[in-house]
Parts: structure tokens; sequence; C-alpha cells
């Protein structure tokens, strides 16, 4: 059977896997309105998935939340310069209007009191609101642009107690449902990447939380595919007319404070320039996940990318890299550009202490473990200066300036990693005083 073709979608998809040490990533891209390619490259040692497998979308969540808002405004329950404590008198943020929390400027904090919301389970609404007094406000009123999950918290209390149903439960009977998104859900579902975060030194991968947020789940909590998320990406550009129109859409997409800094977002919406056109949609990030949803709202152009990592994707960048890109034939970057690999735990021998972060004098330094060895990169530059392979037990240097040398660990006398030396280059774990005597120690023989 004849291998599918490489397009440039999929050495698009190819070097973001690599260069953002994704463990998964699942992308779909759609022209004039229509899906025209779909990928996924997993290198997950333990968990199968594809293209139709579900990953969190952390903060696109808002554009559901805002939309619900809007559709109450549209049918007249509700005005966006009503303060919030017409509809939720006991916050203590009752003056800042609804469309200052859409546009993110109300002076709200960023987030809720209390423990990292995404990590641990939320409570209720009534504990968050007591918690959340007002105490926490940094700014006023439409000083300027502050991002608030906090906010969207508060938004997603006044769509659950004028429709009288819970937050989900409107989303998902008048949004998910007209609009077909029927792979949406407020849990993971059966097909779900697991949530990982990469060791930024060692390279293994480690289990995130898939919590369920409670009163904060208007800001971040819900999974989908990028079938279905495509399907939400056509629908900011064109409406529906069981949902919203594209009228009320397009609002929702002009700059909340134009010639300003902070004019990239609108109404529960983020613009993103790309290209010479501006997009709409937006970034999403959770424990173990991040998420990039934008379209242009003229051609109908859209993209979408999922990563079951807690960093690494470069979520605004992902629209320009396959924008750019096109339908005929790739340059096979997938075969190319190696994909990046996590490290197998346990890690063998002397690695795990000799990872992290170094000092040569004042220079600090990176040491990582890829592809079984070591890699030396400079913190500053980024650049790689060193690579050393295990030997003996030891390390040996195979490329950079000290190829062919010994990488000696030398030990406090209680047996603890106290400095590296190689050729007379002395590796501390602080920067340390030029003039005072180099430490001293005992080598480690290969």
């Amino acid at each position: 059977m004849d291998r599918p073709a490489v397009t440039p979608y999929d050495d698009a998809l190819a070097s973001l896997q690599a260069a953002g040490r994704l463990p998964s990533v699942s992308a779909a891209v759609a022209r004039g309105g229509t899906p025209v390619w779909q990928g996924c490259v997993s290198v997950l040692p333990d968990r199968e998935v594809s293209g139709a497998t579900a990953y969190r979308i952390g903060s696109i969540t808002k554009t559901l939340t805002a939309v619900l808002v809007v559709q109450l405004r549209d049918e007249g329950r509700l005005g966006l310069d009503d303060p919030l404590g017409r509809f939720v008198p006991e916050t203590g943020y009752a003056s800042v209007t609804l469309r200052e929390l859409l546009a993110h400027t109300g002076g709200l904090q960023s987030e809720p009191a209390g423990a990292w919301w995404e990590r641990v389970d939320g409570s209720s609404f009534a504990d968050l609101v007591a918690a959340n007094d007002g105490a926490g406000r940094i700014a006023a009123a439409g000083e300027y642009f502050h991002y608030s999950n906090l906010g969207f918290a508060l938004l997603g209390e006044v769509v659950a107690r004028l429709r009288g149903a819970p937050w989900w439960e409107v989303a998902r009977t008048r949004l998910l449902g007209p609009l077909g998104m029927a792979a949406t859900s407020y849990h993971p579902p059966a097909d779900h990447a697991p949530g990982r975060s990469v060791d930024h030194f060692a390279h293994t991968l480690s289990a995130e939380p898939h919590t369920d947020t409670g009163a904060m789940a208007p800001a971040g909590q819900l999974w989908s595919t990028t079938g279905d998320l495509l399907r939400w990406a056509d629908f900011l550009a064109t409406g529906h007319p069981d949902v919203l129109a594209a009228t009320s859409l397009a609002e929702m997409a002009l700059p909340a404070r134009p010639g300003t800094a902070d004019d990239a977002y609108g109404l529960g919406l983020r613009l993103l320039g790309v290209g010479g056109r501006t997009l709409v949609g937006h970034t999403g990030s959770m424990p173990g996940f991040q998420a990039s949803l934008f379209v242009d709202p003229v051609s109908r152009d859209a993209v979408v990318a999922l990563a079951d990592a807690t960093t690494g994707l470069g979520a605004e960048e992902v629209p320009g890299r396959f924008l750019d890109a096109g339908p005929g034939p790739g340059e096979g970057a997938r075969a190319g550009v190696p994909a990046w690999r996590p490290s197998a735990r346990p890690l063998p021998g002397r690695v795990a202490e000799v990872l992290g972060v170094w000092f040569w004098g004042n220079t600090a330094l990176g040491i990582e473990w890829v592809h079984g060895e070591l890699r030396v990169r400079d913190l500053r530059s980024g650049e790689l200066e060193d690579r050393f392979a295990p030997e003996g037990d030891g390390f040996v240097g195979v490329d950079g300036y000290h190829r062919g040398e010994i990488l000696h660990l030398r030990r406090r006398p209680d047996g603890t990693l106290g400095h590296l030396e190689c050729a007379t280059f002395v590796w501390t774990r602080a920067p340390y005083d030029p003039h005072a005597p180099i430490p001293g120690g005992v080598a480690e023989p290969l």
C-alpha cells in the first residue's frame, strides 16, 4: 500500500511537535469553512491517540461563555453595560460591568484567592464569591487590560442565574447541540489524551491532574476534539440562526480598547494578526494541556491545535505555521526532523544528579538528558555547547569543545555531588568567585 503523501501541513505539525517537546499534538485546518486536513503526532509510551481523541481546551472555554452572555443580550435579558451586581448582588465586584468582564478590563485579579484553581477540584459558587470579596482588585475598572479567569467564572454565574440551569447544561443545550458538537464534554471522555508535563532537563513525563474546576468551569473546564473545534471556529466566523447572529459575533471581534496597546482582545475573543489579516479565537492551557483555535472571519480559514503538554505549544504561532502552508506536496519534515521523544524512567545511573543548572564562572549552563546523552546549553543564548555520552561509570565528550574529554563528577567527603570538571573547566551549582580557590573533591573514575 502506498504511504500517504506528506503535505506542508504534516511538515508544520512535525516541526511543532519536535520544537515544543510535545508528547502528542493533534491539529486540523479548514479552508473557506471546509475541513481540508487533520493530523496527529504522538510519542506517548502508554496511550494511543488519534485525530478523534479529546484534549482539554482550557480558556477556549471562555469563548463559549462569552457567546452565552451575548446571546442573553440579544434576547433583551441583559445589557453589556449592566453592572455585575444586578445579577450577582453578593459579589465584591458589583460595580464592574459585564462588558468589562468580557474584555478583561474590570480590574479584577487574574486568579481566584486560594489554591491554584486549575490543579485542585473546585468549590461551589458560594465558596468562590465568599473567598473573593473584592479585596484582590488590582486596578480601577477600565484602567487597562488585565486577563482574569475569575471574571469569567462570574460571567458563567450570570448565565446560570438568568437561564435557571447550571452553566454547563446551558452551554450543552444552547451551543453544542445546535452546532452538532457532540464530542465536546465537561469531563474527559473515554478517548482522551492524558495530561502530561515534560521535565525540562530530564525530558521525562509526569502526569497532570484532570480536575473538576467547579465554579471556575466557565473559565477553562471543557474537553474537545479538533473536529468539533473546527465547527466552533466556523461558527465564530459565520454565526448560526439558533445560536448567535454573525453581526453579534462581529461586534465581539472588535477591539475593546482600540488605539491602545491592549487592542488584541474583544468581548471574550482574542484578536491575532497573521500575514496581514486579523484572526479571532482563543488560546487555552490547563495543567497537562495547551490549545489554539483561530479563524479568519472573512475567508473562513481556520486552524486548531491541541497538545497534551503543560508548556511548549506556542499557541499564538500555530495559525501562522499552518495558514502559510498548503495542500500540495511537502518537503518531508516529518522524515527530516526527528520527533522529540521522552526519556524513559528511571534515568540511568548518575544522570539524574548531573541534570539542571550549572555555572562556569558566572555563565549559566543547562544540562539535559536527550536521546541517551547529556547536552550542555548556554542558557543565555540557547546554543548547544557540548554533548557527552555515558561511558563506564561516567561521561565522555562526543561533540563540542570537550569532544574526547572526560567529564569528572567531583564529590564532597559525604559522597554528594559537589561540582563537575572537564579539562580544568569547573562547573558549580552557583556562580563562584573566580578569585576563590577551585572547589576540591575526588574524581569518579570512568
